[in-house]
């Protein structure tokens, strides 16, 4: 008789859990939010972007300073792939092993992927040399590992003899040297 009273104890404090249970559960439900917009907030990924204004950084290689970069404002995106934007004009310049300027650069906006070491300049972007070479282009990519300039948008460049138009170019990143895709259209300038 003892063994059939504790199971029926037992029996009756299981029931009790589970009702006890159910009343919670029923109860944390109802409070619950509902909204779409508010759940999915609390699971999506905050991006997080850092803002920095009048830019000077200096990019250097194997100890030696390649490059200068000033910019009025630049954002870094900090996600899954980190990236900083130039969106309001850049300027760079870049040095020769004796710190000399060897060429410049200049666009309205630019993407910077740091994990690839690649440039996406646009919008007015002019790269021009001390040897009076200028490249007039809206769209040119820059790959850092391969020290050298890309592009399959049209081109316009001027030497101190000649223009030349073209689509497409791709040129060390010295710019001491280039070659045009397709040449579509040039013209000699004569000294007299």
């Amino acid at each position: 008789m003892i063994s059939g009273s504790i199971s029926q104890n037992t029996n009756k404090l299981t029931t009790v859990l589970r009702k006890t249970f159910i009343f919670l559960l029923s109860t944390a439900m109802l409070g619950c939010e509902n909204d779409e917009a508010k759940v999915n907030a609390i699971f999506t990924k905050k991006l997080g972007v850092d803002e920095a204004i009048n830019i000077e950084s200096y990019m250097s290689q194997g100890g030696r300073m390649k490059a200068k970069l000033t910019a009025p404002k630049m954002l870094r995106y900090q996600d899954t792939s980190s990236r900083i934007e130039l969106p309001n004009t850049l300027h760079v310049d870049f040095y020769d092993s004796s710190l000399n300027i060897e060429n410049r650069l200049d666009a309205k906006s630019a993407m910077y992927y740091e994990t690839r070491k690649y440039v996406f300049l646009k919008d007015d972007v002019k790269v021009y040399n001390v040897k009076g070479d200028t490249l007039f282009c809206k769209e040119l990519n820059w790959d850092q590992n391969q020290e050298r300039f890309y592009t399959d948008k049209p081109v316009r460049i001027h030497t101190p003899d000649i223009i030349m138009y073209g689509e497409g170019l791709s040129a060390p990143q010295d710019f001491k040297t280039f070659e045009i895709y397709k040449v579509t259209n040039s013209i000699i300038r004569i000294q007299q």
